[in-house]
């Protein structure tokens, strides 16, 4: 049955890539199934890429991928996973390809990442399958212009696919999206959204009731993050015991707050506290959320939600690292979104390739039954039959 469901999978992206097809998925067999590369060219030695050298570029030059049917194409896939009730957890991040020496290259932008680096920003908003492990599947993963701040692609990408899903939306993202900006970008978005927020931030209550005279306050009393002496008395408290992972663990909720200038737009904010010290004696920083959103999930749950957000950030270092998103020094913006465009579709393949393949491990590699991309990557001897 899974390898049926590859299969299907296969032949319905095929027909999505419109033109070059047969180039274009050899390419991809051929890298899925290559663990080091120094160049494009070196993909064509593969043994599943049975074209000359040059048409590895002809694939990239000719290949139009229909991004936006891809993505329906994902969401079909994700709904036999997850059922109709069940929030789907996105995760949503941008990350750079650094093209510092690409003098001709078209569009290039300052990035932030480690420094300041010359090159092409790109934003990902990506399903997190599983309750713990590595895997991220991108639902899309788009060049972001300079005429576009990551924050207004992740807000368009998050808009396209709640009206393509069936499901409840509940995405997560890190604390560049925790602030008034993001929560105003998706105030019409049908989805939920958890952020982290900065430890120095600032919230207001809602405003006390219209006195009579002059205009009606906007903002009640202050809430900084910094200064425990502002924080009025949480709604809700738990505390957890013993957490698998954290140990013992007290968590607080404020309902009803917002950012100042997106007073109309109520945020719950969730304060996450480890309270066993660490090694040194010292206390763990304290992790600050926000939820905005129609519905509310339990805290005891909640604010677990937001540690897979990381899944995000390992599919980020698979792409670069075991894919060779990077590697190509392409001369268009045009060839970086074909190629681009190749990387979820590589990695719903090796995740729907998951049951099939059999695991080889090297030798320092302890075993384990959940493979990870990495691991599902490196097939043992040929590729399964239908790969080929």
């Amino acid at each position: 049955m899974n390898s049926e469901r590859l299969n299907e999978f296969r032949q319905a992206a095929y027909e999505l890539l419109v033109v070059a097809k047969d180039a274009t998925f050899e390419l991809m067999d051929a890298v899925m199934t290559t663990r080091n590369a120094s160049c494009l060219a070196e993909f064509a030695l593969s043994p599943l890429f049975n074209r000359q050298w040059s048409s590895v570029y002809e694939a990239l030059q000719d290949s139009r991928p229909d991004r936006k049917k891809l993505m329906i194409l994902y969401i079909k896939q994700l709904g036999q996973f997850v059922s109709a009730t069940e929030h789907v957890l996105l995760a949503i991040d941008h990350t750079a390809w650094g093209r510092p020496n690409a003098k001709t290259l078209e569009d290039k932008t300052y990035q932030y990442q480690a420094g300041v680096i010359v090159g092409q920003g790109y934003s990902t908003i990506a399903w997190i399958p599983e309750a713990q492990g590595s895997w991220a599947l991108p639902l899309l993963h788009e060049r972001i212009k300079s005429i576009e701040s990551p924050m207004q692609k992740a807000a368009a990408q998050l808009k396209q696919v709640c009206e393509q899903s069936k499901h409840p939306v509940l995405a997560v993202l890190d604390r560049e999206y925790g602030n008034a900006t993001w929560v105003l970008a998706q105030a019409k978005i049908q989805a939920d959204c958890l952020m982290r927020v900065r430890r120095n931030a600032c919230f207001w209550a809602a405003p006390p009731p219209y006195s009579g005279r002059g205009r009606p306050r906007k903002h009640g009393e202050k809430m900084k993050l910094n200064d425990p002496t502002t924080w009025q008395e949480a709604d809700a408290t738990i505390e957890i015991d013993d957490h698998p992972r954290l140990g013992q663990v007290r968590v607080r909720q404020w309902q009803n707050l917002h950012f100042y200038r997106a007073a109309g737009e109520p945020v719950n904010l969730i304060l996450v506290e480890r309270m066993k010290p660490m090694s040194s004696g010292q206390m763990f920083p304290p992790l600050w959320l926000a939820w905005v959103g129609a519905r509310n999930l339990p805290l005891e749950t909640v604010w677990f939600k937001y540690l897979r957000r990381f899944g995000v950030d390992h599919w980020y270092r698979f792409a670069k690292q075991r894919l060779h998103w990077t590697l190509p020094n392409l001369r268009t913006p045009e060839q970086s979104e074909r190629w681009t465009d190749l990387m979820p579709l590589m990695s719903w393949q090796l995740w729907l390739a998951k049951d099939l393949v059999v695991e080889n491990r090297l030798p320092w590699q302890s075993a384990t039954i959940d493979l990870t991309p990495g691991r599902v990557a490196h097939w043992a001897g040929d590729p399964p039959s239908s790969l080929c």
